[in-house]
């Protein structure tokens, strides 16, 4: 089977240039920083690493991820099926373990010398905006839906749960890498169900203690289980400095620089 319909992936490309649009406008109406950098320096080598991701995952692996799903589901495989969980349970289930997964893959990411190596490059952004979201190493990538395939392997995740899920994490990504000023109260009840940019932003500072928390893309609830949830920056979120404190210069921001990031020295971080 294929691993996606053409149509579903035109519907999935135009939600996501919608929402970059849409969000993007909405930093320029309300933004909740100045920016350091002229967005052209950094929109093209974000929005490149995006798309090359994209191309890979799409063009080198198309049995990963859904396709995997798919073959899992017509052969009865995985943990679910197994103990013949009905399908509304399996569904929740689902995204509930593909949401665990992800915060738990980020946090090994940060603990890891060589895989923070490879995630070190979505940090080095000096800036906090919504082309941030997409700003991934492509080996990251690769090995990100290679840990999403064994959980599907080993669970049986549904494959509309799968693909649910995808679109979630995508639009939600987007929506707190936004440089977006809420309300405070909106804030502070959104951050019951859903990461919000605040709260993710101080998961970007450079500060070792912040970058070091608030490892949630989707939900806020594991943060909170497992003592990581830091609620606000130490220095304020319109003076906190953004990135690792290396690799920030104009000229690191082409597309070349960025995807060699992770073979160069690692640099000290602030405490």
């Amino acid at each position: 089977m294929d691993a996606l319909p053409d149509s579903d992936m035109q519907l999935r490309a135009a939600l996501f240039a919608t929402l970059l649009l849409v969000i993007g406008a909405c930093e320029l109406a309300a933004p909740r920083r100045k920016l350091k950098l002229p967005r052209v320096n950094r929109w093209l080598p974000n929005l490149a690493v995006g798309a090359l991701n994209i191309m890979i995952l799409r063009i080198a692996f198309p049995m990963l991820g859904l396709g995997l799903a798919y073959l899992i589901a017509d052969s009865g495989w995985g943990l679910f099926r197994q103990l013949n969980i009905p399908f509304a349970a399996s569904f929740v289930l689902s995204l509930l373990a593909l949401d665990l997964l992800i915060w738990a893959q980020h946090k090994l990411f940060h603990q890891v010398s060589w895989l923070w190596r490879l995630h070190r490059m979505h940090h080095t952004d000096p800036d906090f905006d919504v082309t941030t979201a997409v700003r991934f190493h492509p080996m990251e990538a690769v090995l990100s839906m290679l840990i999403k395939s064994v959980a599907i392997l080993l669970l049986g995740i549904e494959p509309l749960a799968f693909l649910a899920f995808e679109v979630i994490l995508s639009s939600t990504s987007l929506f707190n890498h936004g440089n977006l000023k809420l309300p405070t109260g909106l804030d502070r009840r959104l951050r019951w169900f859903i990461v919000t940019p605040d709260m993710h932003r101080v998961h970007h500072s450079i500060v070792h203690s912040e970058q070091n928390s608030n490892f949630g893309f989707n939900l806020p609830w594991w943060d909170h289980l497992f003592g990581t949830y830091n609620d606000q920056p130490h220095g304020g979120h319109e003076h906190m400095t953004i990135g690792t404190g290396t690799f920030a210069a104009r000229e690191e921001k082409d597309l070349a620089k960025l995807l060699v990031q992770p073979f160069k020295a690692q640099e000290p971080q602030t405490e």
